[in-house]
């Protein structure tokens, strides 16, 4: 039971380690919004795991939801230099 959890949590790890890496490696903003939101659910879930919840909650909906809403809006009202 043990090294299953130890295996999902290093899992998670890696997951969230990829998605950080893929937000800068992607070109298109949205895209790295996407890939940041992604890893801040992992990251909500691995603290689910080490059992505090309340951090999970409160990363879930700060980290995951707001902020990325936040992103989402502000690249919604910046052009690209492409179209000036």
């Amino acid at each position: 039971m043990i090294i299953a959890q130890s295996v999902i949590q290093i899992v998670i790890l890696v997951l969230i380690v990829a998605g950080a890496v893929l937000a800068v490696w992607f070109k298109d903003l949205l895209s790295s919004v996407l890939a940041l939101a992604a890893a801040s659910l992992l990251v909500s879930l691995e603290f689910y795991i080490l059992q505090a919840p309340d951090v999970a909650i409160a990363e879930a909906g700060i980290g995951a939801a707001l902020t990325t809403a936040i992103y989402v809006i502000a690249i919604r009202r910046t052009r690209r230099k492409e179209e000036e």
